[in-house]
């Protein structure tokens, strides 16, 4: 994806012409979440089978119940047909589920012990950077668009608003990424997205692109 400049002001909505001119972030830092309000955004039994509970609905973009989470509907070798990333910057690990009409889905990032990151963010604490739980649920909405299109093209990720960080992510964790189409174009798209890890969001934001 395209890299994001942050400002405090808000700006008109970026044109296809100049994506990366007209971006805009928006961030509100929180602190993690506690145990208990966690727990209100259910778990995986030991099949990875979603298991919400009454208040998750209201939590989560939408809900998971039914979902096997240890599921694959595309690997990641296959979202090489749909999504340009590629190498270290390919941060999906696969597709879990998909809705029929390609508008919600769930994927998968493995945060494995020797991602580039580790060392560095932070030397005897590794931390997942916020911007690549980010950049892996906007890969996730590239997805999203480009899988109804004749042929996938290039989209760049031009804004992104309201997000708020609520959980840490660490080495060892299985990163879930949850998206919900808000607008679809062939000029562009716009989707909530959302980070969740053993039952927990991380992060939430709405995240916009255009094809380049």
């Amino acid at each position: 994806m395209s890299g994001v400049s942050a400002s405090s002001q808000s700006a008109p909505p970026p044109t296809p012409s100049s994506p990366s001119h007209s971006s805009v972030v928006r961030v509100e830092a929180r602190a993690p979440e506690s145990t208990e309000s966690s727990d209100a955004l259910g778990t995986a039994d030991r099949n990875g089978r979603a298991e919400a509970t009454s208040s998750s609905p209201s939590q989560l973009l939408f809900d998971l119940t039914g979902i096997d989470l240890k599921g694959e509907a595309l690997s990641r070798k296959g979202l090489e047909r749909w999504n340009p990333h590629r190498g270290e910057m390919a941060l999906l690990d696969g597709i879990v589920w998909h809705a029929p009409d390609f508008t919600r889905a769930v994927a998968v990032k493995h945060v494995r012990h020797n991602e580039f990151w580790v060392p560095g963010h932070f030397p005897g604490r590794p931390l997942m950077p916020g911007v690549l739980q980010v950049e892996a649920a906007a890969q996730l909405a590239v997805y999203l668009y480009n899988v109804r299109l004749p042929e996938p093209i290039v989209a760049a990720f031009t804004r992104l608003e309201r997000c708020s960080f609520r959980h840490q992510v660490e080495p060892g964790d299985d990163l879930y990424l949850l998206a919900k189409e808000i607008k679809w174009s062939k000029r562009g798209f716009t989707c909530e997205v959302q980070g969740m890890v053993n039952g927990r969001v991380t992060f939430t934001a709405e995240v916009r692109g255009v094809a380049i």
